[in-house]
């Protein structure tokens, strides 16, 4: 015996009608879309004619001629006679320098001062609180001419130079520090950073054996041990060929060493200050966003109250943490554009001299907003598999 398949039951075929929903969001849809590539085809048409108009080439051809300006501080090699396409690189590299050493130190000290702003101890905690406060609202650019002003105001020149420790001065010219050199230095560094790897894979591994036994692995104890262990055996495996270069005062400054300028060193500090005040509320929040039967819990079992925090708070609060600190690194990265008010020659500073002497100032905005489109991506990528990575994992 055979049965019959009932055919399945076709969808009525659409007709194009206005009373069809679906029809009128496609031709809305078209005529924003076309509205929209006729303002784009209008605004660089006109801005096409006027710049032709008045003899002003378009392209980024200049970017290969000799720049002709000098930078006052670089990490990698500049003269005047590179290009632009080098300054501007020279650039980019002192906002990434200053951003991330910010970063790190505004995510250390804000740590600490959320931290203390819940402290028990009344005095500590109320210092904390003004410190955020005064900080919180003070706009950023006046801090940044404050602490260049303490700088180069308040402080006393290179023959008076405030010396705290053995070859560290301070003066109106900025922080001269100890600097190594050495063939050995290439190794130390291949040694710290394989130390950072292997804490890395130590730390996770640990965290499943605790996981797995419920045993704690002395993680900072093996941590500093590598930390110092595997720079030393570099400085052994290349011989031991390095030696620490202390700044000297030469005429009317300081030669040798590791120099900091002073609007390096004002730029830094006022992004750390501000950062670090909008950073504490953030960890503050995350940690009283923690149940209190967690402290509890954890008091319980005899944990000390810092051992509560590293172990049994903060990878809790880290969940309501991570969201808002990514917003905080993005602000201080955008606020490092601040620094041509001080004279930092940063991105914008760079950019802004190379307009104005090749006029292509279209080009320099847009190589501008560029880098920080880059790095912010990246900030923001980076931070989000971090997010997605600590996220509780429903089952």
């Amino acid at each position: 015996m055979t049965t019959k398949k009932t055919p399945l039951p076709q969808a009525p075929k659409r007709r194009l009608s206005w009373n069809d929903p679906g029809v009128r969001a496609i031709i809305y849809q078209g005529l924003i879309l076309g509205i929209v590539g006729l303002a784009v085809w209008y605004l660089v048409s006109n801005t096409l004619y006027n710049l032709a108009a008045r003899n002003i080439s378009t392209g980024f051809g200049f970017v290969n001629r000799e720049a002709g300006f000098a930078i006052g501080e670089s990490i990698i090699p500049y003269t005047p006679a590179d290009t632009y396409g080098r300054a501007i690189w020279v650039g980019l590299i002192n906002t990434l320098r200053v951003s991330v050493v910010g970063i790190i130190a505004a995510t250390l000290f804000g740590t600490l001062l959320g931290i203390a702003r819940l402290s028990k101890n009344w005095l500590l905690s109320r210092v904390a609180s003004a410190y955020i406060e005064v900080m919180r609202n003070i706009p950023l650019l006046l801090q940044l001419f404050f602490w260049y002003a303490i700088i180069t105001e308040s402080m006393p020149g290179p023959r008076q130079a405030l010396h705290p420790l053995p070859g560290v001065f301070i003066s109106n010219r900025g922080l001269k520090l100890p600097s190594l050199q050495g063939d050995a230095l290439d190794w130390m560094v291949a040694g710290l950073a394989l130390a950072i790897v292997g804490i890395v894979v130590i730390a996770h591994w640990a965290r499943k054996r605790q996981d797995a036994t419920g045993k704690i692995f002395p993680l900072v104890r093996v941590g500093l041990a590598l930390l110092i262990a595997l720079p030393v055996a570099g400085w052994l495996l290349s011989g031991a060929s390095l030696t620490v270069e202390l700044p000297e005062l030469k005429g009317f400054n300081f030669i040798g060493g590791l120099s900091m300028s002073p609007e390096f060193t004002a730029l830094l500090a006022g992004l750390v200050m501000y950062t670090s005040a909008f950073v504490a509320e953030v960890v503050r929040s995350g940690i009283q966003s923690v149940n209190q039967g967690q402290w509890e819990a954890a008091g319980a079992i005899g944990l000390s109250r810092a051992r509560m925090l590293r172990l049994v708070i903060l990878p809790q609060a880290l969940r309501v943490i991570v969201p808002p600190m990514t917003s905080q690194y993005l602000n201080l990265t955008k606020n490092s554009s601040l620094a041509v008010a001080i004279g930092y020659p940063d991105i914008v500073s760079v950019v802004n001299t190379t307009l104005n002497q090749t006029g292509q100032a279209i080009e320099g905005i847009l190589i501008i907003m560029a880098a920080y489109l880059t790095v912010s991506l990246s900030i923001s990528i980076f931070m989000n598999w971090y997010n997605k990575r600590i996220a509780l994992v429903e089952r």
